[in-house]
């Protein structure tokens, strides 16, 4: 770790109770340095969002996905076994597989043909006689842990230090009576943001501080009085009453007793309603861009009536979305001004925030 990256992490107390802290200083979010280590110690070595276990149900089917610029290939092999492979190939480090998902027999890279099986085995190298000292048996894709939970795959690299049950434990405890693997899914959508990942964190994990000035149709929908933030292991959930609101479209898309807005460490958000879910997964693609992807489930999708609900509950999230989007790009221009370095927290609303921050240094320090 170089000196300059040494200070810059140093220059953040996480020690500190709430009513004394102060955020991550600015650097963080779009020093070099940090973010190489982010892919690192962080992204590397926590369980990730990777696709949905229905896209890989079959043998040959497959998805791929870059996770903070490490391309992944996500797979069922001819025996049904479902696996995760580097998707590099080991020849020149070109990417295997380019499509986003579909099927197929062999794993082929398209620029000097070098072929693999769906185990990730080496199988063909053209024009590759009298090379010495090349084992052909040591060449193959390297593994990935992988495994489920209801409809989601994820992936990890290296050697999990927790199972995938174990990572997910608080969520998947606390939201068993929802049966959210009955729910199915009926869309995506994907935006690319001009900010840090962070910044998207961040203001997911304010504890509903931006919802009355930043979405004013959401908020008529949920009592802000009685909005609370519950720090759960790595976790934290985010707990509002509905109520009534005035916006008919608004109002018939986001109902029920309470919403749900889960984070779980580092980078994947799930907003949960009655009857229907949406996951927020946010990718770094460089240290001051990052891809959300949004996917939607609904426990009905058959029929007129029900598909007019999820294109409207759709257009909703897309609307909040776009909110986010516009205050998120302005955080980050201000984050580079030389007017600011680090701000305080809300005691009553950003605990959230605060318990992000710390467990990414205990991360960037530690492991």
């Amino acid at each position: 770790m170089t000196s300059h990256l040494q200070r810059v992490l140093d220059s953040f107390n996480a020690d500190l109770p709430l009513e004394r802290a102060r955020t991550i200083p600015s650097a963080w979010y779009f020093d070099p340095e940090v973010y190489a280590l982010e892919r690192r110690r962080i992204f590397a070595n926590t369980w990730q969002l990777a696709c949905r276990a229905e896209q890989v149900a079959g043998p040959g089917q497959f998805v791929t996905i870059d996770i903070a610029g490490e391309p992944i290939l996500v797979l069922r092999d001819d025996q049904g076994t479902l696996r995760a492979l580097h998707n590099v190939c080991r020849h020149r480090a070109a990417q295997v597989i380019n499509e986003p998902e579909g099927k197929l027999t062999k794993l082929r890279c398209r620029y000097h043909g070098w072929t693999y099986d769906l185990t990730g085995r080496l199988r063909g190298t053209p024009e590759f006689e009298g090379v010495q000292e090349f084992h052909k048996e040591e060449q193959g894709l390297p593994a990935l842990a992988v495994d489920t939970w209801g409809p989601f795959v994820f992936v990890r690299q290296g050697t999990p230090r927790e199972s995938l049950g174990e990572y997910l434990a608080p969520f998947i405890e606390r939201t068993r009576s929802m049966a959210l693997e009955k729910l199915h899914f009926a869309g995506r959508k994907e935006y690319v943001i001009d900010c840090n990942w962070k910044v998207f964190v961040d203001n997911y994990q304010d504890g509903g501080y931006h919802v009355n000035t930043v979405h004013p149709g959401l908020a008529g929908a949920l009592d802000y009085s009685q909005y609370r933030t519950e720090i759960v292991g790595i976790h934290s959930v985010q707990i509002a009453p509905m109520k009534t609101s005035s916006d008919p479209t608004i109002g018939k898309v986001r109902s029920g007793s309470h919403a749900y807005y889960w984070w779980i460490f580092p980078n994947l958000m799930v907003n949960l309603y009655q009857g229907m879910m949406d996951t927020n997964l946010v990718l770094p693609v460089g240290p001051d861009r990052c891809k959300v992807f949004f996917d939607f489930y609904f426990a009905d999708v058959d029929g007129e009536s029900n598909r007019k609900f999820i294109a409207d509950s759709i257009a909703v999230a897309h609307q909040v979305q776009m909110e986010d989007q516009g205050v998120c790009e302005e955080v980050q221009r201000g984050l580079k001004s030389h007017s600011y370095d680090s701000g305080r927290f809300s005691v009553k609303r950003e605990a959230g925030g605060y318990h992000f921050h710390r467990m990414l240094a205990r991360w960037l320090r530690e492991r």
